[in-house]
This record gives C-alpha cells, structure tokens and sequence, in this order.
C-alpha cells in the first residue's frame, strides 16, 4: 500500500469513549488491548492497558492511524510514547464524571509538552444526561491554561460527531500550514 502515514491520538478517561470512537472510524474492525478492569471506580467491565488501534485510508492512498491511550494516569508513560509524532490530539470527556473539569486537567498536564505545537479538540460526552458543566466551562478551562482548541458535544457512538472532531483538527492543521507560508 501507498501513501503517507498520518497519525491521531485519542485519549481521556476509561469510559470516556476512545476505543469507541476509534472503532466508528475505523475500515477494520480496531486492535485494542481491554482486558477485564479489577477497578471498581471504573463504570464498565473491561479497559484499555495498553492501546487502541484503528485505520482509514484516504481516496489518495494515505492512512490515517487512530491510537488510543489507556485512560489511567498510571499508564501516563504510553501517552508520551504514543503522542510522539502525532499530527493531532483528540481528548474525549465524560460530562457524567465526578469532576470532568479535573479529568480534563489531568490530560491537558500529561499532554503539555505536545500540546504546545499539536492541534487538539476536546469532545464532551453525556451532557444530554450531566448538563453540568457547560461547554463554556470547558472552553474557559482551556483559556486559563492558555489554549484554544474547539470544545463541543458528541457522542462517540456517531461516526459523524467523531469525523466533526476530526475535521476540527484538519481546520488546525490546515491553519498551521497557512501561517507558516507552506
């Protein structure tokens, strides 16, 4: 097969949605690596140790590789690695969290040093259940700490609310190259 290699990070917290999202863009079905949780904090039976892994390919032949980190800050060191030349950073939120602003903190730290040349997006789910906070929380979060990345409302389920983040990071990336002169 032909055509560059492209590559787009999703993380959050378990149960946010990543292998989820991953598998709604997929062409094949996703590699993941869940494995039964022994958490009880978490809200589901299984979750993600080490990677989710799915791929599209373009009409002109390149491949988009969506990896997905595992949502505990435990495993804070795969998010470096699978961070490292990435083209963008998607991070998924679950609005239905004890502290959803503090989830996204603890991302925006472990992602720091990408996210200072990386494009992001920031997808908040189940606000349809847990309205509070509010996208505008979120966005005001993001500016205290600097940054500016699109924030809106999606359910993972919806491989159109995924493509919707994804075409956000495109814009970015589409910007970046512009005021570069390229």
């Amino acid at each position: 097969m032909t055509g560059r290699l492209h590559k787009i990070v999703f993380t959050g917290v378990a149960g946010a949605g990543k292998t989820t999202a991953i598998a709604a863009l997929s062409d094949r079905p996703p590699v993941n690596t869940d494995v039964a949780s022994t958490d009880p904090a978490l809200p589901k039976t299984r979750t993600t140790v080490g990677l989710d892994f799915g791929e599209f390919v373009l009409d002109n032949g390149d491949r988009v590789r969506f990896f997905g980190t595992p949502g505990q800050e435990r495993f804070d060191f795969l998010w470096h690695i699978l961070a490292r030349d990435a083209l963008g950073i998607v991070i998924l939120c679950d609005n239905a969290r004890p502290d959803p602003l503090g989830d996204l903190c603890m991302y925006l730290t472990g992602f720091a040093e990408s996210l200072k040349t990386v494009p992001c997006v920031v997808g908040v789910g189940r606000l349809e259940t847990s309205p509070k906070p509010t996208l505008d929380d979120y966005a005001a979060l993001l500016l205290q700490r600097g940054l500016v990345p699109p924030v809106l409302h999606v359910d993972v389920r919806r491989r159109v609310d995924v493509m919707l983040l994804l075409d956000l990071l495109l814009i970015q990336l589409e910007a970046d190259l512009l005021s570069d002169g390229r």
